[in-house]
């Protein structure tokens, strides 16, 4: 009996080692990837940002950068966000008054401010996947450390399972 539960101990020391292992080094490796990806952007975060002036670079700067396109946005477009802004506006002379067609109606034209979202949502976006992939990539990482522990528990137990 002892030698079963001894060669069970052993080959899921081994397991959860290897496996510990390989998490660990995924883990390092996304949040290299990450960091690497996002230096060679070269984002500084603004002045007015919660990280004034900061290379962007880890998971709270990239909050900070990714904070300070809505705060802008949002000013560029009267507080109004994508969804509450009309698709078509009137089209307006060099006067600022409507144009009408020949039945008297007004001329509508696209939003262009609805253009200023859809940047500013594809950078949020990618800032806010980054940070993501940091907080996964640690998780990742935790889990790898607590399966090597594991491991390491097994493999006393393994040499202690006579005592049981």
């Amino acid at each position: 009996m002892c030698m079963n539960i001894r060669k069970i101990l052993t080959v899921s020391s081994f397991l959860a080692t290897g496996a510990g292992i390989v998490l660990v080094l995924g883990g390092a490796w996304g949040m290299y990837f990450t960091h690497t990806n996002i230096t060679q952007e070269k984002i500084v975060t603004p002045a007015d940002s919660s990280i004034p002036a900061k290379p962007v670079r880890g998971p709270l700067t990239l909050k900070a950068q990714a904070d300070v396109i809505r705060k802008h946005t949002l000013k560029m477009t009267g507080g109004l966000t994508y969804a509450e802004m009309p698709r078509e506006v009137a089209k307006l002379d060099a006067n600022k008054q409507k144009v009408l067609d020949s039945n008297g109606n007004t001329v509508m034209v696209a939003n262009t401010a609805r253009d200023i979202w859809i940047t500013a949502t594809t950078l949020t976006t990618a800032l806010n996947l980054g940070i993501l992939t940091y907080v996964f990539s640690t998780l990742v990482l935790l889990f790898g450390l607590i399966s090597v522990w594991t491991g390491l528990v097994f493999w006393t137990l393994r040499k202690h399972i006579t005592l049981i």
